[in-house]
């Protein structure tokens, strides 16, 4: 590992805090939020929903298992950057092939340890998400807050990160074939299908309801993704236009994007849901999920009543949504990541109503 070399995080309400830097050496502004995961950050990393995103981890330890060949979750990440309490570049694992900083350096992505996270981590969750810099220590405040006021939020991180074009991902012994929608989807939900006998044509996040209906799907799936579920309408217009022709399964961005397009309304919480415990309770069997979470915003649940929708799954932290579905158009959605990567595995079973609507739709077909 090259020298790190000392570098300056300053927060745009005027917080400075100096560390020493691993992966890319270079000046970025981005949105600064935190994930309270103890493992998983190869997934975190690779995890398109953090375009633009630098994740503090609140657990200290980072780099200690390496970096392997099969855990990413895209092929080329988007995040900005990551920051620790510690970085070890001397990884301990049988299946790892590089560092995270090498990985992190190919990427363009920026490091940054020997940061107190704990009063970081606290400070995001006291006053907010906020936008940052991380540049040169010599960089004075008044500089970086002028360079943080000139930064424009983008609003096109869904389709930056969309595949461009249509592909299709076979399985044996194949039961359904299932549209999938990419908002940034995370390769795990791709794989949990195709083992769950799906075959899956996974197309462009502004593809027409038209266009996915005329390949005669069994189910269409809506994925996870970056940014503000208001900035893709086109997404939000194909969903209204499929919803009651098909059934439709929606996970993250992808639950957002269905309950705009039945009415409800979205907004940006004050720090967000990232991390691998987080608590919900199944209302529809009294049972509580601990689930995997990466998101900025959530459905308002005073906008659900009315839509056709119904909630299903709420946040016992904050009792946000979590959950909704509509029994007759044979929709649903979660907030969360049932393929949990990272995370637990308690909601796996979401791809099984995902099946049991698709067999449904297709007894009624045959009827």
């Amino acid at each position: 590992m090259k020298n790190r070399v000392l570098r300056k995080l300053v927060l745009a309400d005027g917080q400075e805090y100096l560390g020493k830097s691993f992966g890319a050496v270079k000046e970025v502004t981005m949105e600064l939020v935190f994930n309270t995961s103890m493992v998983g950050y190869q997934e975190i990393i690779s995890d398109p929903s953090y375009t633009d995103q630098c994740v503090i981890m609140t657990y200290p330890l980072l780099g200690n298992y390496g970096m392997n060949d099969d855990d990413y979750e895209t092929i080329t990440p988007t995040i900005s950057g990551m920051i620790c309490r510690d970085y070890n570049d001397e990884p301990s694992n049988y299946r790892s092939t590089r560092t995270l900083s090498e990985v992190m350096e190919e990427y363009g992505i920026v490091g940054l340890s020997d940061i107190d996270t704990r009063k970081l981590g606290r400070h995001i969750r006291d006053y907010g998400s906020c936008l940052a810099i991380i540049t040169d220590a010599e960089c004075t405040k008044e500089e970086a807050l002028k360079k943080i006021a000139a930064y424009n939020v983008p609003h096109d991180a869904v389709s930056r990160v969309s595949t461009k074009e249509k592909y299709t991902l076979e399985t044996e012994n194949e039961k359904f074939h299932v549209v999938a929608i990419d908002c940034g989807m995370k390769r795990n939900i791709t794989r949990m299908m195709v083992k769950k006998g799906c075959r899956v044509t996974v197309v462009p996040w502004n593809t027409g309801a038209e266009e996915i209906l005329s390949m005669k799907p069994d189910g269409v799936f809506i994925s996870n993704g970056p940014g503000d579920p208001t900035d893709v309408k086109e997404a939000i217009e194909t969903i209204k236009n499929i919803k009651g022709k098909c059934p439709i399964f929606g996970i993250c961005l992808g639950h957002q994007i269905i309950s705009l397009a039945y009415g409800a309304e979205t907004y940006k919480l004050k720090f967000g849901h990232r991390g691998g415990n987080h608590p919900v309770k199944n209302l529809l069997t009294d049972k509580l999920e601990i689930t995997s979470q990466n998101h900025s915003y959530a459905v308002n649940s005073k906008t659900v009543e009315g839509t056709g929708l119904e909630v299903t799954h709420i946040n016992l932290l904050d009792n946000t949504v979590e959950g909704v579905r509509c029994v007759k158009d044979k929709v649903a959605s979660v907030q969360y990541h049932p393929e949990s990567a990272p995370g637990p595995q308690d909601s796996s079973y979401l791809f099984d109503v995902f099946l049991n609507m698709m067999e449904e739709g297709k007894e009624q077909k045959n009827a």
